[in-house]
């Protein structure tokens, strides 16, 4: 956002116009919500950067609204420079040092303390002051809004630095940040309002960003859709493994949301032990023996199996193993693989030999590992440094790996080995149910096997796993996932669609 800022600025617009920008956007933001509570009274807490130029000049607008409006601050005016400096000057009104400010008889509060460019830990003072303002705000339920991101929150890992303000709405400027989508930091920010400022969208281009929002703008374009003169052969055959007798419902869901996610045909490689349970179980998803890397090799020679999901319900044994090099296997013709649950924590004393796979694959490999599977097979990756995000770990993990990487959680990020990386918004809690992740595994194995692209097929599988339980709302099982996925792909792409 600073590279943003200069280029901008080197183009040949005022510095103080893109925070004369930046208060109007909060101001506006600010007088909606007092106009919301029938509030009139304002305390500004201003920082010592230019997040407190930007609260500065907006306690200057919204007096000129005839609000009644106080502004605290962090350091005196004599110690800011630059535009800090001059917004501050801007400032006639009352002036309190922030320390001793008083929350009482206040409506709203800005949090203009720091912003997005915090490269450490709140100092004591500060946190003293974050803590009281969260607690008068959750005593008075009263609003506050924060200014670029709470103050506290890193902008770039999400992470709190000693203590962060509990926002209920955001102002951020341009475009929003990875601290705005990572936990925790997500949790803090409340409703995000992103401002344009003056700042061009060919500026983001020529920096090369490659870390996008999920969201259909980022894969829509390259969503499958049936062809008129197709057929279930050009939507592709996947290919799912099933584990033992005991362990065939992770699969089975595997393979009916792959078939919802509009794979022509879906094949349940089972052994001959489960062939029983799971032929009687399913219907519309074919089902045929596979004993072992020798079998699953047999199923693998039809080379119209164009995607392999394997994990769900596999076990975790060193015949796992051999049953993913299998699958990974390199071919003359392209073939498609998503690793889930047991596929990946079979390799957990020997990553590297699945890295080595992953990388001779014959096609795009995706991984979807949960926090656990993802500490226990990315160590190395998953170190607790604060510098270090949820979207960093998930980077080096694909780079070690060669495959796409969908770390999944509450924030799920999806990373392939070129950089590019989506963050997931907005996932309902409903989602943390059993059977949940083996859904998502078999959406993006259908996704694959109609041959979308890995980090795109990935991405917009977290989507629509999301939406769905979105739509679907309380009491979400993993079933009610799939059955809620054509309610999806009207959404995407039309009724009539």
């Amino acid at each position: 956002m600073a590279r943003a800022d200069r280029m901008t600025i080197d183009s040949g617009v005022p510095s103080m116009d893109l925070m004369e920008s930046a208060a109007v956007a909060i101001a506006r933001v600010a007088s909606r919500v007092l106009q919301r509570m029938s509030g009139r009274r304002v305390l500004v807490l201003c920082g010592p950067g230019n997040n407190g130029g930007d609260g500065y000049v907006a306690a200057r607008l919204l007096r000129a609204q005839r609000y009644k409006v106080r502004v605290a601050s962090l350091a005196p005016p004599d110690r800011l420079r630059g535009d800090a400096a001059r917004a501050a000057a801007s400032w006639t009104g009352t002036l309190l040092p922030a320390q001793e400010c008083d929350f009482h008889g206040v409506d709203l509060v800005i949090d203009a303390l720091f912003g997005t460019g915090l490269a450490r830990d709140l100092d004591p003072a500060a946190q003293t002051l974050v803590n009281r303002l969260n607690q008068w705000r959750r005593e008075t339920k009263q609003s506050v809004i924060s200014v670029d991101i709470p103050s506290g929150v890193d902008g770039t890992t999400g992470a709190i630095r000693g203590a962060a303000v509990e926002a209920d709405e955001t102002v951020t400027f341009f475009r929003v940040k990875t601290g705005h989508l990572l936990l925790p930091g997500r949790t803090r920010c409340g409703r995000l309002t992103c401002a344009h400022i003056g700042i061009r969208s060919t500026t983001l281009e020529s920096m090369g960003v490659k870390a996008f929002v999920n969201a259909p703008e980022l894969w829509l374009p390259h969503l499958p859709r049936p062809r008129v003169d197709g057929h279930k052969y050009t939507r592709g055959h996947a290919l799912v493994v099933s584990g033992g007798a005991s362990f065939t419902g992770a699969a089975r869901l595997s393979a009916s949301a792959a078939l919802r996610a509009g794979a022509g045909l879906v094949t349940l490689a089972s052994p001959t032990e489960a062939l029983a349970v799971n032929a009687s179980a399913l219907t519309s998803v074919m089902v045929r023996p596979a004993d072992g890397p020798v079998g699953l090799a047999h199923v693998l020679a039809d080379e119209r199996k164009n995607a392999i999901a394997i994990g769900p319900g596999l076990g975790v044994s060193e015949a796992s193993c051999q049953q993913v090099e299998a699958a990974l296997k390199p071919q003359a013709y392209r073939r498609a693989a998503v690793l889930d649950a047991d596929a990946l924590t079979s390799f957990e004393s020997d990553p590297f030999r699945l890295w080595r796979a992953t990388r001779g694959a014959p096609g795009p490999v995706v991984m979807t590992p949960h926090a656990g599977e993802f500490a226990r097979l990315f160590a190395e990756c998953d170190g607790n440094h604060a510098n270090r995000s949820k979207l960093d770990k998930a980077r080096d993990a694909a780079r070690v790996s060669g495959a796409v990487v969908l770390y999944k959680g509450p924030d799920t990020v999806v990373a392939a080995p070129d950089g590019r990386a989506s963050i997931q918004t907005g996932a309902s809690p409903w989602l943390a149910t059993a059977g949940s992740g083996d859904v998502l595994t078999g959406i993006v194995a259908g996704l694959l096997a109609q041959r979308m692209e890995g980090f795109l097929a990935a991405s917009c599988a977290v989507w629509m796993h999301a939406r769905a339980a979105e739509q679907f709302g309380p009491g979400l099982i993993a079933d009610d996932i799939i059955a809620t996925l054509p309610q999806v792909w009207r959404e995407l792409c039309g009724e009539s669609a």
